[in-house]
């Protein structure tokens, strides 16, 4: 069984369908785990759901921000943004299927010795708190609780990691490191205004990956969630968000020896 990591599909279902073809062309045994942001910003979540859905234990999967957005919007918990593409997903008829299948996805899984993620993982976490705190978050999403934890989960403190966080400023903490970080200090100070590339690194702050002595330096760790850095494939960090909504690629790849598969992505504007 060949495994492959697939980054942010964002509602691109045509390119999904192409990618998996060709996938597996190469290996007519293969599973996938998607790195998050299964939604929104492309053209039809509405399929992409639908599709990964019925792929089954073929696939796993991490949640992104956008789709915890999802789950929060279709609640009436946050407005629509301009920029979402939610409307045909959430008049499905099957949305309410579609959206309990989802908040039952996790925020982490350990696959092939490697750590996938949607953003980043603090330099003070190991691999197993990292494990253990997205449990913590996937256990109440998938309780009676769910609703009453989506309402609190927005707003972006605390900006720091604390063992003695508790509530929901504990899950707050851990969703904004797992699903929004970028640049943090060298303590894990979050800062979650700069969405560009290494360029333009806000003072004071580094990208996650890059912190000295960070306690999961030791596993590879996958990624998405940053497009403007594009495919980062280095010793003990790959990046797999390479803007397929942004008109970049889609992009697969072979955990066992980093082979990679992609497909072009046309960019995606949203009708006026």
């Amino acid at each position: 069984m060949m495994l492959f990591a697939i980054g942010d599909l964002q509602g691109c279902a045509r390119q999904l369908d192409l990618l998996i073809e060709r996938v597996l062309s190469l290996s007519s045994d293969a599973r996938f785990i998607f790195v998050g942001d299964l939604v929104n910003r492309g053209p039809d979540s509405l399929a992409c759901l639908r599709k990964l859905r019925a792929m089954g234990e073929r696939a796993q999967f991490v949640l992104g921000n956008h789709d915890l957005h999802l789950l929060a919007v279709a609640y009436g918990i946050r407005s629509a943004s301009p920029s979402d593409t939610l409307d045909s997903l959430l008049a499905a008829p099957d949305k309410d299927e579609l959206l309990a299948w989802l908040r039952q996805q996790p925020l982490a899984i350990m696959a092939d010795d490697h750590l996938i993620v949607h953003a980043g993982v603090l330099p003070q976490w190991t691999v197993q708190q990292t494990l253990d705190l997205a449990d913590e978050v996937a256990t109440v999403l998938r309780s009676e609780l769910w609703l009453d934890f989506l309402r609190d989960m927005y707003g972006n403190n605390p900006l720091r990691w604390d063992d003695t966080l508790q509530g929901n400023d504990r899950l707050r903490c851990i969703v904004n490191a797992l699903t929004r970080l970028r640049f943090c200090t060298a303590e894990g100070e979050m800062e979650f205004q700069t969405k560009e590339g290494l360029g333009l690194t806000p003072a004071g702050y580094m990208p996650w990956f890059e912190v000295p002595n960070r306690r999961s330096q030791d596993t590879t760790i996958v990624f998405g969630h940053w497009s403007t850095l594009g495919l980062v494939l280095q010793p003990n960090v790959i990046g797999l968000d390479t803007g397929c909504v942004w008109g970049g690629q889609l992009t697969a790849l072979r955990l066992c020896d980093r082979a990679l598969v992609q497909v072009d992505c046309p960019q995606y504007q949203k009708p006026g």
